[in-house]
């Protein structure tokens, strides 16, 4: 009579069947669980060579059950049900065997591979490491993954392949890419993606716990540059549009205000690049076109008062970056900012608190008014900056904003800062340049 083959004796194995099984795996844990799995001396010695050694001669066992032989293992509640399946898959697993049938969740393979690697047995081990390379994980598998991985060795390795670092051109590819397309101007549907660009662009340049995903090198620069003077044209033709014709139009104010939240957005990133310069410029020198053109849309329509907020958010940033002094500009430029926009901003307030009120009063305008609504952080920014601003410029320039801010009984934005220290330093003006002094000094030596 034919003898079987090795893998059609194998497949006459079951798991667990007494009749047959001439080994008894005794699991234990210091919790008390105690089973006793009978299996088959042929299938654990040819799959993990920790069987084969603990069967082998070189190490003592003892017969109990007709004969049978022991192998204690001692292990974890945690990993206790692990041990269980590792011996099931024992039986099952061979190269014609796809991965799937083997795992049926990452926590699964996890406490497998485990077992697997202690117990010696590569087949297995490579069964799971090939499943969880291909699976996609959820957070809290993917911090477990970093954690049990590292140790299982070499083989384990194409499991972190997905998050290992990559390339830095690769990296620079990405970012222009996404870059690009943050800002440029794609249909609705496309929106959300561009928003997500734009929030991942930040996020690769930011320093927090990590470092900066890339630090902006010159064909960087460039290529940003581009993409910020492509929106400023993109700024041009939306303005343009929008002088010609002020009235109502829903799908020219509306482009107006993407594009100049898009440059808001720009600003923050070129600030982190520490490459604002430029775009303070082109907004400094389109300042009184878009000022008359903002100006001139009806006030009571809320896409105006939207179109106001954005303007003003990119405005706060150009007038910070002057006042504090990123940007140094010739006095006649921040002159002309100051008495541009201060009234601007002073009649934006009042107009952006009327539609928040408004809108909260309707419970059906929710929407619009989160739109409607600014951050009290920017209203004191710009407070902040226009007496930072105000206090360098000379004298007879400060009295003649200060005189007609006064003319307005104090309105927003708040120049009581500026106007004490414009005070004070005109009253002590000529003691401490020592003009006075020089005066008498001549007088006693003539």
């Amino acid at each position: 009579m034919e003898e079987p083959r090795d893998d059609q004796a194998e497949a006459s194995y079951t798991f667990g069947d007494r009749s047959s099984s001439d080994i008894v795996v005794r699991l234990r844990n210091e919790e008390g669980r105690d089973d006793w799995i009978y299996c088959h001396s042929k299938i654990l010695t040819e799959k993990s060579q920790y069987f084969a050694d603990r069967l082998s001669d070189k190490w003592p066992t003892c017969k109990i059950l007709d004969s049978r032989y022991c192998v204690e293992v001692i292990c974890q509640e945690s990993n206790y049900d692990h041990h269980i399946n590792f011996l099931r898959l024992l039986y099952v697993v061979s190269d014609d065997v796809p991965e799937d049938n083997l795992c049926h969740n990452v926590k699964s393979a996890l406490g497998i591979l485990c077992v697997a690697k202690e117990l010696s047995c590569p087949q297995i081990v490579t069964a799971c490491v090939n499943y969880l390379e291909a699976v996609p994980w959820e957070e809290g598998e993917e911090e477990e993954i970093l954690r049990i991985i590292p140790g299982i060795g070499p083989e384990a390795e194409p499991v972190l392949a997905r998050l290992q670092p990559v390339d830095q051109s690769a990296v620079v590819g990405i970012f222009v890419s996404a870059f690009r397309f943050a800002t440029s101007s794609p249909p609705l549907p496309l929106c959300d993606v561009k928003s997500s660009a734009q929030e991942q662009i930040e996020y690769m340049i930011t320093e927090d716990d990590d470092a900066p995903l890339l630090v902006a090198d010159e064909e960087i620069k460039t290529e940003v540059k581009e993409c910020v003077k492509s929106l400023f044209v993109r700024f041009f033709h939306c303005l343009e549009a929008v002088s010609l014709k002020p009235v109502v139009d829903s799908s020219k104010n509306e482009c107006f205000r993407m594009v100049v939240s898009d440059l808001s957005w720009a600003f923050q990133i070129l600030t982190k690049m520490e490459m604002v310069r430029d775009f303070v410029v082109t907004w400094v020198d389109s300042s009184e076109k878009l000022v008359k053109v903002v100006e001139q849309l009806e006030t009571a329509v809320a896409e105006t008062v939207e179109i106001r907020i954005k303007v003003v958010e990119v405005t706060a940033k150009v007038i910070e970056a002057i006042g504090y002094g990123t940007v140094i500009l010739p006095t006649a430029k921040r002159l002309q900012m100051v008495k541009l926009w201060l009234p601007f901003v002073r009649n934006t307030k009042p107009l952006v608190d009327s539609a928040v009120v408004t809108d909260n009063d309707n419970d059906n305008d929710e929407k619009e008014a989160v739109r409607c609504k600014i951050d009290g952080e920017i209203w004191q920014a710009l407070e902040s900056s226009f007496v930072s601003i105000i206090l360098a410029l000379p004298s007879s320039d400060q009295a003649e904003i200060l005189t007609e801010w006064l003319s307005k009984s104090g309105l927003y934005p708040d120049l009581t800062e500026a106007f004490e220290v414009w005070c004070y330093r005109s009253k002590v003006a000529k003691r401490r340049l020592g003009l006075v002094g020089g005066e008498e000094d001549e007088n006693g030596m003539s």
